[in-house]
């Protein structure tokens, strides 16, 4: 039955799915199974270290970068929302809040491992904690800063007025991988920083 013979009897015809939608897909399905294999070594060598220091001696929860990531999910979606609107101006305040977010959360990390290295002595070769812990929080840092970079070169481009309502499906499959890596800090904060102290 061709796409004529399908319309003219009730029935949509087939289209392709969007690219960027399928791609993101792709890479999001991947990496949640490199996730996945980080996570699971975290737990499964949880405790089995011969000397500390150990998660519960040297580890705060992450609470305000946290939520500050979180938060981001909520900007990316505003943005995307406006975009689709047609609203530039707005898209790049949200967009801007977005970058400022993830940064902010960079910034946490960065400083949570300052203090593990320099204050605690906890190091990627002290034991397996960490080992594990900066194999597991560093994958996910390393996502938030592929994110960041492409998340700032869109809005170098909205600043530059190059930005407009027909690019709102590319910023939507964008938003999908922060969303992505939003999602995976959940998985990580509840492994590392609840379950795992």
């Amino acid at each position: 039955m061709n796409a004529t013979l399908a319309e003219s009897a009730g029935t949509p015809a087939w289209t392709l799915p969007d690219r960027g939608r399928v791609g993101i897909a792709g890479l999001i399905v991947a990496e949640s199974a490199v996730f996945a294999i980080f996570v699971a070594a975290y737990v499964f060598y949880l405790g089995k270290s011969l000397s500390g220091p150990t998660p519960g001696e040297v580890l705060d929860l992450p609470v305000v970068a946290s939520v500050l990531l979180w938060s981001s999910s909520v900007t990316i979606h505003l943005a995307v929302r406006a975009l689709r609107a047609g609203r530039v101006r707005p898209f790049t305040w949200w967009w801007l809040a977005t970058v400022v977010l993830g940064a902010l959360f960079l910034a946490g990390t960065a400083s949570e491992w300052h203090r593990l290295i320099y204050q605690d002595g906890l190091t990627i070769r002290t034991n397996l904690f960490g080992t594990t812990f900066y194999s597991l929080v560093g994958l996910h840092a390393s996502h938030v800063v592929v994110g960041l970079i492409l998340l700032a070169a869109v809005l170098a481009f909205a600043v530059r007025g190059q930005v407009n309502a027909s690019h709102a499906g590319r910023a939507e499959t964008l938003s999908l991988y922060w969303h992505f890596v939003d999602g995976v800090w959940v998985v990580v904060f509840v492994v590392v920083y609840v379950v795992g102290r």
